[in-house]
């Protein structure tokens, strides 16, 4: 019955996505939320790893081994734009388990201007997501999940309001090191928007895999993005490029590798061909696209941090803090 609902849901939030155009809102749901995957390129869908925060990147990397755990996450993102969220997981039976989220963003403060430049005021721009998580074991290496997101926005006295859907798969062979993993993500709809017109989710179709070398402690992450479009626009001064087949099939990678030498402790770097492309300036941003980050665990707590560049005179901070509430096992 589970199955049968969510492939139901699943089909009928795809079919109306498939009609919508127009311009992207809630962009933000594209944003890393993870310190462990923001350092592995800022995106990952099958990285198996008892750590909250990946679930906001596939909903099917819940499970019952993260019972009782608590997740933080912060990044400066850019200037005076802060990015915060909230996790915490409870497994309910002994394949089911569910999460309860939240995203924050400040954008920080804008000044308010008259037509003749006097400064009147001030204002600011948020925009929230609470997310309800539900994954389930399918079987002993295949998992099921599904996230449920209310949005919301705010700009000055303009608010926009959407539902949202994740629905992701994972697969695990710990005996080969290896795990894959598939995410629908940000089906659904913009019910409220900022004047008359509405616009579409950031919707996306992802997959990719991890895999863990034989004799050395690295593990290598490969993700394909925006499989659901090939081709991207993008302006070098006034005119129009078109990037030649090798340079767009780059662009939908990420690509990750960390170091596990023991247990509690990871290294990680990834690099983002498409955001090292949007960021490039001339003779200048050879860093864009390109982040690291690192972890460890300490009894029970978990803390990561990582950098990555998105933008060419920024460089973003992510902090990531989980805590386990149960009972450590002896």
């Amino acid at each position: 019955m589970r199955n049968i609902l969510l492939m139901l849901l699943f089909t009928l939030v795809a079919g109306s996505l498939h009609a919508q155009e127009g311009e992207e809102v809630f962009t933000f749901l594209r944003f890393p939320s993870s310190s462990r995957a923001n350092a592995l390129g800022g995106h990952t869908v099958s990285l198996i790893e008892t750590d909250p925060s990946l679930i906001f990147h596939n909903p099917a990397l819940l499970g019952g081994e993260m019972d009782q755990m608590v997740n933080l996450n912060y990044m400066n993102y850019i200037a005076d734009i802060n990015v915060a969220s909230a996790l915490y997981v409870k497994a309910i039976a002994e394949r089911s388990t569910i999460a309860l989220g939240a995203h924050y963003i400040n954008y920080g403060q804008f000044d308010e201007t008259s037509v003749g430049n006097e400064l009147i005021g001030r204002f600011s721009a948020n925009d929230i997501c609470l997310n309800g998580f539900y994954a389930y074991d399918l079987t002993d290496f295949l998992r099921g999940g599904v996230t449920l997101k209310f949005l919301y926005s705010s700009l000055e006295k303009y608010t926009s309001i959407g539902l949202g859907v994740d629905v992701g798969l994972s697969y695990y062979n710990p005996d080969k090191g290896f795990s894959a993993g598939f995410t629908l993500k940000n089906m659904g709809a913009q019910l409220k928007a900022y004047n008359e017109d509405r616009l579409r989710l950031p919707w996306d179709v992802q997959i990719g895999f991890t895999k863990k070398m034989n004799h050395a402690p690295f593990r290598l992450s490969v993700t394909g993005m925006y499989l659901n479009k090939w081709k991207f626009s993008s302006v070098d001064g006034v005119n129009k490029v078109e990037d030649s087949f090798v340079k767009t099939f780059s662009k939908h990678l990420v690509f990750g590798v960390d170091f596990i030498p023991i247990q509690n402790f990871w290294l990680g770097v990834g690099f983002n061909p498409k955001a090292n492309a949007d960021m490039k300036l001339q003779n200048g941003n050879k860093l864009g696209g390109f982040s690291m980050g690192a972890g460890v665990k300490v009894n029970r707590f978990d803390v990561g941090v990582s950098v990555a560049r998105y933008h060419p005179s920024a460089t973003s901070l992510m902090l990531s803090f989980s805590m386990f509430l149960g009972d450590i096992a002896p």
